[in-house]
């Protein structure tokens, strides 16, 4: 799509169809052959992949030989074509350097600005992949899925900062962050755009804007609950996950946009179930007896039941109750907002 918006249409045809046809010629393989439709797809993706990197160095390549529209021939430079072939042969090195986070800033002279891309790529990297060791949770490894979005945004601000560079701007060395304070001080508020995009992450967004407990509750949420539903092989419970996500990240959204109009209030989770102590109760009570049951008593008994009257106990278990415990909470949750809204419509009449 990049070279068509170049006019170059003919090159950006050929990426697009090389991208699309295998993909569909892999699905088609593995359509009719179901035993090896796994690597079949991996090899579609991966090839994929293969041929949008290419189409990436393409595009970067006729970028860097693409004469520059506005030149600098300040502070007596004469010689346009010199000054023209400066500028690309600094565009070239910049761009290849920031393939890797924070080369290209060290290139510009940018040096603390060049090193909060590199200490934050490399060190979530290495952090992710040390958490997800240490505790055995490949979940974690999802977490890896930050590093692109810092890399693109790596990119985006070296050629940024070189394109102030070549129009005669002096660069001031700061971070990023910095960069969104002054923003701050300018407009007498958070940067909403930052808050939104920290609020990919649940409780990150809430605590920028000042949310301090809201925000390390909904975090903390989060990931104990990847851990500790893993840990307890408590599959059962798992789109809790996704819930929490949501509910962190629309919260978040909803803070805001009201950040600036209104006072934010730090209220926490927690303070919501104050009132419904008993259901929080009976719901560990609960959780600590399936435990219990799936990692002591499912063990011991699969094995007498089979035994005794040929009944695979562990098979049926793991393979439909889960299945019904889900089902009966659903029903019952439907029930329940049905009661509650005759309820409400009586009161409504009355």
């Amino acid at each position: 799509m990049g070279h068509i918006y170049l006019n170059q249409t003919k090159r950006g045809i050929f990426y697009l169809f090389c991208t699309i046809i295998p993909l569909i010629g892999f699905a088609f393989l593995a359509a009719i052959n179901p035993w090896d439709a796994g690597i079949l797809i991996i090899m579609g993706i991966g090839f994929a992949f293969f041929v949008g990197f290419l189409n990436l160095l393409d595009m970067v390549f006729y970028l860097i030989k693409k004469p520059l529209q506005n030149v600098n021939v300040q502070n007596g430079v004469e010689n346009k074509d010199t000054q023209v072939s400066a500028n690309n042969s600094e565009r070239l090195h910049t761009m290849l350097l920031s393939f890797v986070p924070g080369l290209g800033h060290f290139y510009l002279g940018l040096m603390n600005r060049g090193l909060t891309f590199l200490i934050g790529f490399f060190g979530l990297g290495v952090m992710v992949i040390f958490i997800a060791a240490i505790t055995s949770q490949g979940g974690f490894i999802a977490f890896l899925g930050i590093l692109p979005v810092i890399w693109i945004f790596n990119m985006f601000d070296t050629m940024q900062q070189l394109s102030r560079k070549q129009n005669g701007e002096e660069l001031v060395d700061r971070t990023v962050l910095e960069d969104f304070e002054e923003t701050r001080k300018e407009q007498g508020r958070k940067s909403k755009a930052l808050a939104t995009i920290l609020s990919m992450f649940p409780g990150a967004g809430h605590m920028y804007l000042g949310l301090q407990r809201r925000g390390l509750q909904l975090m903390a949420a989060f990931l104990f609950s990847i851990y500790i539903l893993d840990t307890l092989r408590l599959s059962l419970f798992l789109f809790l996950i996704p819930l929490i996500w949501f509910y962190s990240f629309f919260d978040a959204l909803q803070k805001v946009s009201k950040h600036g109009d209104e006072e934010l209030e730090d209220i926490p989770i927690v303070s919501y179930l104050i009132n419904h102590q008993k259901w929080v109760g009976i719901g560990l009570i609960v959780l600590g007896i399936y435990y219990m049951f799936t990692n002591i008593v499912v063990p011991v008994l699969g094995p007498v039941m089979n035994e005794a009257f040929g009944v695979d106990f562990n098979y049926w278990y793991y393979q439909y109750f889960q299945m019904i415990v889900i089902s009966i909470i659903f029903i019952g949750g439907g029930i329940k907002l049905l009661i509650g809204s005759k309820s409400k419509r009586k009161e409504q009449v009355s």
